[in-house]
């Protein structure tokens, strides 16, 4: 008999709920990271570095090397591994800073 960790504790599937990546709608569970949601659609990567637009997406997934960054709800600069996915959220790949350029 196959053991998975959802049989080891008598789990059953969450209710889903949608959020928007990029335009995408993806299904999302109660208590799920915004980079657990993309993770679990096959999303690897969802920003680009400032030089050279390298992909970017879960490193550390504490919180502690801001590799995850993404926009949610207009909001950019957000670490995708610590924001909880909420019914609803707008997520989009996040450029470089995230920021306008106020060059001037």
């Amino acid at each position: 008999m196959m053991r998975s960790p959802r049989s080891l504790v008598g789990g059953s599937p969450a209710a889903t709920y949608p959020i928007t990546f990029d335009g995408r709608e993806l299904p999302a569970q109660e208590g799920q990271s915004v980079a657990a949601v993309l993770w679990a659609a096959g999303i690897l990567a969802w920003r680009t570095t400032r030089e050279g637009g390298a992909p970017r997406g879960v490193f550390c997934g504490i919180g502690a090397c801001h590799d995850c960054l993404v926009t949610v709800n207009g909001h950019p600069g957000r670490r995708a591994c610590l924001v909880p996915a909420r019914p609803g959220d707008t997520v989009t790949t996040q450029e470089g800073t995230g920021h306008d350029d106020l060059a001037v």
